[in-house]
Formats: structure tokens, C-alpha cells, sequence
């Protein structure tokens, strides 16, 4: 399957996974607010999905997707297939220990986690509850992932894409249908995340049968192949989840702001995670494998050119997407979001957090793009470098901003701190040589700067009509919206196809293309 191929086939199940996601978030918003029930939920929420985006999905796949690559075309299925069982049956007994020690200190970790709980006894209890019924989620979704760098490995990239689907369908389900049952809507979202867990687990496990990839239950043992994959993602642990920390250092830090600031973040970087989630992931979660393969085979002229066309699928997303986030915060968060609990003040204080979050929109994805570039290469440590840096760079900022803008600071440090993660990997790429710009991306990123200005342009004076429009009802506001995100795209991609920044004929001739018949979809 040619990557811009894995990449239409991932973001568009992303797409539709992020757009129920906004479903989840506004009856989240509705039932819930901004306040005590949203603040513990959102750290209980946070917790397993940090360890399971730094150690599953980040550093995991950064060392078990080459490793298992190299097999697959040195080797042959066989050998890869067993590597993988030999894998799942060590993180499996690694993930039941963890999860275990966790349940038992969840009040310690809550500490450390949230320490601003700790002065209301009601919030701090809560969090450790939701925490507790959330964790075992962490387990189920750490063999999900190496389920899934199997199944992208031999070019199935639907059944992995579509497994978010189940994660927001099971929380809408558990908000509608089981809170009612419980104590709380927290404790019904809580319980929607763990069940989540199993059907994710018991999706992809079907999936991986049906592509002749089932794995077998096996004795853990360190076997040289899981003695090196494990020598991979230990370095790997910070250099793949740089942006997960900075995150959950916004958790910790907005702890001790006033009620409602955890939630404004993460509604804001909800709506940030649209373009990182459809776009971003896309493109590493296609460019990993085959940058691997590439790698292995000696084909550093094809590994280059690969990393040059991830490159420009980045960017000419996420460049007008950070240019319209931060035009039309304030009525995107108001339209989504503004409704039952979720007031004007709530509204306003999430859009400055997604002005500032935006802001590193494109950052985030050229992290993603450019990571893979050393993981293929089994070169874990330059990039563990680099994101120590940039973690030090987000926590003095965070301690600098948040006292003139308290919880827009946090965002606003994570977005810096972003930019000069991506900006040192993309240096240390190109001294070794793995990374030289094509005559191709040097024609057309100043015309994708320039389309994404003149789109800016026409959503700032759309804005302005829509704030005229506003007090009409929202029936109109949501209306007017809509024509100000569809309009701002098409004049983005008249102007963008106007001066080569792209062509539809690639468009056209993407979708249009189909994958080997060996190397299909797997839903």
C-alpha cells in the first residue's frame, strides 16, 4: 500500500473516531461542566491513556514496529508472528503487575498526579475512585497496540484506525444509558473506559486472526529478540512521548488553579487533537513501517523521499488548521461546547487555552513525521536527548507563564516547548544525511504559507460577520460556523491549488488508488 494510500485509509477512520469524540465532549460538557465530577474524571481519564500513549503507543511501537519490520522482510511472516507472541506474552505479565501495584498505590500516585486535589478531600477521594475503575483500560490497550504494529506492519491499517470508534461509542453509550444506574456521570464514564478496554482488545484480536497474524499464548521469556526490543523502548519511553509529558505536567500544574482549569485544557486540547489525531497519527502510524522496511532494505533514496512526501501531508494540513484554530477559537469552543453546565465564562477560558495550544499545531505533527526517522534506524537516544530539553523548556515556562496567564500559560508553554522538540530533530535528521528537503517540498511550503495567510484573512473578517449573526439563536451561530470552516477550506484550497502548493489531480488520483490485494484492509 503506497503511503499516501495508509494515510487516507488511518485518517479517515480518525476522522470519523475524532468527530464522535466531539460528540462524546459536548454531552461531557452538557452533563458534567467544568468543575469538581469533569476535574476528577478528566485525571482519572488522563492516567491510563498517558502510560498507554508513552509506553504503548510511543515507545512500544517505536521499537516494536522496526524490530518486527526487519523480520517480516528478512525472515518472513513465521519469524515475525513469533516475535510477536514471544512479545505479547512478557508485556502481558509486565501489564498485570503494573496495573496491580498501581490499584494498590493509586492514593500515593494521586498525590504526584494531582497534588492540588489534596486540599478538598471530596475531589481527591473522587479522582481515586474514577482512577481506580479507569487503570485496568491501560492494560487492555498496551496489547491493543501491539496488535496493532503487527496488523499496520503487513499494510492493515483499518481495523487498527477504527478502533477509537469503540472508545468514544462506549462513552457516549455509558453516559447515556448507564448514568442514570450510578452514583455520578464520572463513575458511568469511568466504567465506559474499562469496558472499552475488552471490546478494543477482542476487535483486534478477531482482526488479526482473519489476517493470518493470531498470536499464541506462550511462557514469558527474554529472548534475545525481546532482550532487544526491550534495550530499544527504554530510551524510547521519553524520546517518543515528549508531548505526553508535557501534558500531563499541565495536569499536575493546573491542579492548584482555580476549579475548572483541568477541564478548560483538555476540552481545548480536544479540539487541538482533531487535526494531530487525523493528520498527525496518519502519517507516523503509516511512515514507521514503511520507513522500516525501507531501512532495512538499503533504500536510504526511497526512505528520503517517503519522510519528504510525510513531510508535506503534514504540513499542508496542519499550517491553515493552526491558522483557523486560533481565528476561530472562540466560536468553535462556544458552538461545541456552551450548553447546559458549560457557561459563557467556561467557553472563554477554553478558547484562549486552544488559541495557545494551536499555536504549536504544526509542531506536534512534525514531531510525529520526524520521530520515525531515527526509530527506523533503531536510534533511540537522540531523540530521548532532544526531548529531555524540550521537557526542562515546558516546565520553566509553565512556572514563568502561569502566574501572568495562569491555565493559557500551561498551553502556551507546551506549544513552545513543541516547536523546539520538532525543530532539533529535523537539525540532527539532516547533519546525518537521513533527511534532505526535495526540489518538491522547497517549490511548495511557501505557497502552503502563503494559501494559509489568505485564508486566515477571509476567516478573520468571516468571524466578524458571525459575531453580527450571533444573537439571532444558535440555530444560526451553528449554522454561520459551519459555512465559515467550509468556506475558509475552499478558498484554502483554491488559493493552495492556484499557485502548486497542491494539485487535485493527486487528490483525485489518491482516491482513486487501491491497495495490493495481498496487502488490503482488514474491516
Amino acid at each position: 500500500m503506497s503511503l499516501s494510500r495508509s494515510i487516507a485509509t488511518v485518517g479517515g477512520y480518525t476522522m470519523v473516531s475524532r468527530l464522535l469524540g466531539f460528540t462524546r465532549d459536548i454531552l461531557i460538557a452538557a452533563f458534567l461542566g467544568a468543575g469538581l465530577v469533569s476535574d476528577a474524571f478528566f485525571v482519572a481519564f488522563k492516567l491510563p491513556n498517558f502510560f498507554r500513549r508513552l509506553f504503548a503507543e510511543g515507545a512500544f511501537n517505536a521499537a516494536f514496529v522496526p524490530v518486527f519490520s526487519g523480520l517480516l522482510t528478512n525472515e518472513g511472516r513465521d519469524s515475525a508472528r513469533a516475535f510477536a507472541s514471544e512479545t505479547f506474552a512478557v508485556l502481558l505479565l509486565t501489564l498485570l503487575l503494573f496495573v496491580t501495584l498501581f490499584q494498590i498505590a493509586m492514593p500515593w500516585a494521586m498525590f504526584g498526579l494531582a497534588p492540588g486535589f489534596a486540599g478538598d478531600p471530596e475531589k481527591f477521594d473522587l479522582a481515586v475512585e474514577l482512577t481506580r475503575i479507569t487503570f485496568p483500560y491501560l492494560l487492555f490497550i498496551s496489547l491493543v497496540s501491539l496488535m496493532g504494529g503487527v496488523l499496520n506492519s503487513v499494510g492493515r491499517f483499518a481495523a487498527v484506525a477504527a478502533t477509537p470508534i469503540l472508545l468514544n461509542l462506549s462513552l457516549i453509550a455509558a453516559l447515556l444509558f448507564l448514568a442514570p444506574l450510578l452514583e455520578s456521570e464520572g463513575h458511568a464514564l469511568a466504567w465506559g473506559v474499562a469496558g472499552a478496554g475488552v471490546i478494543q482488545f477482542v476487535w483486534l484480536a478477531v482482526a488479526m486472526w482473519r489476517a493470518g497474524m493470531g498470536l499464541r499464548l506462550r511462557r514469558p521469556r527474554l529472548t534475545p529478540r525481546v532482550r532487544e526490543l526491550l534495550r530499544l523502548m527504554v530510551p524510547g519511553v521519553i524520546g517518543a512521548g515528549v508531548v505526553q509529558i508535557n501534558l500531563l505536567i499541565d495536569v499536575v500544574i493546573a491542579s492548584i488553579l482555580p476549579e475548572g482549569s483541568i477541564s478548560f485544557l483538555y476540552f481545548a486540547d480536544r479540539v487541538n487533537q482533531l487535526p494531530i489525531g487525523v493528520i498527525g497519527v496518519a502519517v507516523g502510524t503509516a511512515l514507521l513501517p514503511l520507513l522500516s522496511r525501507q531501512v532495512a532494505a538499503g533504500d536510504s533514496e526511497a526512505a528520503n523521499t517517503s519522510q519528504n512526501r510525510a513531510l508535506e501531508a503534514g504540513l499542508v494540513f496542519t499550517l491553515p488548521a493552526a491558522v483557523a484554530l486560533v481565528i476561530i477559537a472562540f466560536p468553535v469552543v462556544s458552538v461545541l461546547f456552551e450548553r447546559g453546565e458549560f457557561g459563557a465564562d467556561a467557553s472563554r477560558a477554553t478558547a484562549l487555552a486552544l488559541m495557545a495550544y494551536s499555536l504549536g499545531l504544526p509542531a506536534y505533527v512534525l514531531i510525529k513525521v520526524l520521530t520515525p526517522g531515527y526509530f527506523a534506524r533503531k536510534d533511540m537516544r537522540t531523540p530521548v536527548k532532544i526531548a529531555i530539553l524540550a521537557v526542562g523548556v515546558n516546565i520553566t515556562l509553565n512556572l514563568i507563564l502561569i502566574w501572568p496567564l495562569q491555565h493559557v500559560g500551561l498551553a502556551l508553554a507546551t506549544a513552545i516547548s513543541a516547536w523546539l522538540n520538532a525543530a532539533l530533530l529535523a537539525r540532527g535528521l539532516r547533519r546525518r544525511g537521513h533527511l534532505r528537503l526535495d526540489a518538491r517540498l522547497r517549490r511548495r511550503l511557501p505557497r502552503i504559507v502563503f494559501a494559509s495567510a489568505v485564508m486566515g484573512a477571509g476567516l478573520a473578517g468571516g468571524v466578524l460577520g458571525l459575531d453580527a449573526v450571533a444573537e439571532q439563536g444558535g440555530g444560526i451561530r451553528i449554522l454561520g460556523l459551519a459555512v465559515l470552516i467550509v468556506g475558509g477550506g475552499l478558498l484554502f484550497a483554491a488559493v493552495a491549488h492556484l499557485t502548486g502548493a497542491i494539485r487535485l489531480g493527486e487528490v483525485r488520483g489518491l482516491l482513486r488508488s487501491k491497495a495490493p490485494p495481498d496487502q488490503g484492509d482488514s474491516s
